[in-house]
């Protein structure tokens, strides 16, 4: 064997190595070396032969290759194949898993049993308990759902952006009927307290959807409430058995449709919380078709602002972020005031004490998502490096987090994140040395520290290989101490308790009124 062949099979192989350890793709690879140079940019065909030692990249190529990956070109020559592995996590992320022994008190017949009972006890209604079922399934799976995909892309045709006159025809070609009504945001309850709650739009079995004039002054809410809809008349037969489109509220961003609220648990629980997942899932698959829209965040950077220009809400933006992309170890939460989380989304196993069934009475104002609460004029996005003391263990995560207001006018915070030290891994860095070392910087800080020139070259060439453009933003300011909770605070002095407050819903009502008047 030729020096020249046996170093294009050494090549190869670490090349295969290296995107595989970034999840990447070999469309991925080539879409991303067309942005940096799209003339000497190599095709998937290419690529591939690459990978299998049958061609030796020209030097451009292994330039724009070394590039992409944050490599001097020497690296991919030198014939180690041996290529860092990131470190192990939890298989499909989310929480920690719980042990079922011994066997016999964790049968079918004592759960049936026992679950309604802990629900009774500690107040938590059979809605809240299903929609956290639905959370750690979509953990387990991080949020891949190929059946649901497909069915969107069957529906849409891949077609990206979709504007709103184009979602209206697809709903009229699956026979929905669209009716308009008029309702201004209203004070409604929810458990224990008033909230400020706006109807934006419901189902009415068979083929009705009814849709609040005032969305048409959003165009991209109007665009998910009517992708939602349109996914439950193709994955539902449109029976109806789903909950209304409402901003403001506790659980999935909804009031309380007027059921009662006991701590017990039933099949309709289940059924709409899950109805609710796979609507919610199929619009974002429909609106941000999996690889259009994979390439369009590579291109973009990840940025959450360029979906104003495609009308997609932030949120939209951010849910779809953790699904499409080659890395895995994404988390989302919308936060409303004072520290409650409406919504969350752990495919790395991000610790938290707190979720969408009960506000917990001190949330750590460390934490992007409550530090943005707190201000009202924070108009713009920013990013923030944090390391989150858990126990003995140290993490480190960055986040970019966008302060707006929903359809009621409530306030709220949206953030999406990564785990770094995977990222960070595939480099060749030690992670844990990383993390330790701003750690201690922030301890000298009194919870807030400058990173080191190390540091900072680590995570710079993480984000570079992810592109993810606000990962280079966050070294623009110190990084961050958190933690689970104020009272754990590890920070000297530890940061100021946040006060507890009570928690509002009836959308029945409201809708009943709706069909009233419309004659149904």
């Amino acid at each position: 064997m030729s020096n020249l062949v046996r170093k294009s099979h050494f090549l190869g192989a670490k090349f295969r190595a290296l995107r595989k350890a970034n999840g990447l793709t070999l469309q991925d690879v080539s879409s991303r070396c067309i942005q940096l140079n799209a003339e000497d940019a190599p095709s998937v065909s290419y690529l591939s032969m690459i990978e299998t030692g049958k061609r030796t990249p020209s030097p451009e190529v292994l330039e724009l290759l070394a590039t992409v990956f944050q490599k001097d070109t020497r690296w991919f020559l030198d014939e180690n194949t041996e290529v860092k592995r990131a470190p192990g996590r939890r298989p499909g992320g989310g929480a920690a898993r719980v042990p079922l022994e011994p066997g016999f008190l964790f049968t079918k017949d004592q759960l049936e049993a026992a679950i309604p009972e802990l629900l009774t006890q500690t107040g938590t209604t059979g809605r809240q308990f299903a929609h956290l079922l639905i959370r750690s399934y979509q953990e387990k799976h991080q949020n891949r759902f190929p059946d649901l995909e497909r069915s969107a892309e069957a529906v849409g045709e891949r077609r990206f952006p979709l504007g709103v006159d184009e979602l209206l025809r697809l709903c009229k070609r699956h026979g929905l009927e669209v009716r308009w009504f008029d309702r201004p945001a209203e004070r409604v309850r929810d458990s224990d307290r008033a909230v400020k709650t706006f109807l934006r739009s419901f189902f009415e079995a068979p083929n009705r959807v009814y849709v609040n004039r005032r969305l048409q002054e959003q165009p991209a809410r109007l665009k998910y409430d009517l992708a939602a809809h349109l996914g439950h008349k193709v994955l539902h037969g449109g029976d109806g058995q789903r909950s209304a489109h409402a901003s403001g509220g506790s659980i999935g961003g909804i009031a309380d449709d007027g059921q009662p609220l006991s701590g017990g648990m039933n099949t309709r629980d289940v059924l709409f919380a899950w109805r609710d997942f796979e609507c919610s899932f199929f619009a974002g698959a429909l609106l941000c078709p999996k690889q259009p829209f994979r390439r369009y965040l590579m291109r973009e950077g990840y940025r959450v602002t360029t979906g104003d220009r495609l009308e997609l809400t932030p949120a939209v933006i951010m849910r779809r972020m953790t699904s499409v992309s080659p890395y895995r170890y994404w988390h989302y939460f919308d936060a409303y005031p004072p520290g409650y989380l409406r919504a969350v989304y752990r495919g790395n196993g991000i610790p938290l004490p707190w979720g969408n069934m009960a506000m917990v009475s001190d949330p750590c104002p460390g934490w992007a998502v409550f530090w943005m609460l707190d201000r009202p004029h924070a108009q713009k996005p920013t990013s923030q490096l944090s390391v989150l003391r858990d126990g003995e263990r140290a993490l480190l995560y960055c986040c970019h987090s966008l302060r707006t207001r929903d359809m009621a006018g409530n306030p709220h915070v949206l953030s999406v994140g990564i785990d770094l030290a995977p990222a960070i891994e595939s480099q060749g860095y030690t992670a844990a040395e990383i993390v330790g070392d701003i750690a201690a910087a922030c301890r000298v800080g009194k919870g807030e520290g400058k990173l080191s020139r190390s540091a900072r070259r680590a995570i710079e060439s993480a984000g570079r290989v992810l592109n993810i453009a606000w990962v280079a933003d966050s070294l623009e300011a110190p990084a961050r101490v958190i933690c689970p909770r104020s009272s754990s605070c590890p920070r000297q002095p530890p940061c100021a308790q946040v006060p507890a407050v009570r928690r509002v819903a009836d959308i029945n009502s409201i809708r009943q009124e709706i069909l009233t008047a419309d004659g149904g």
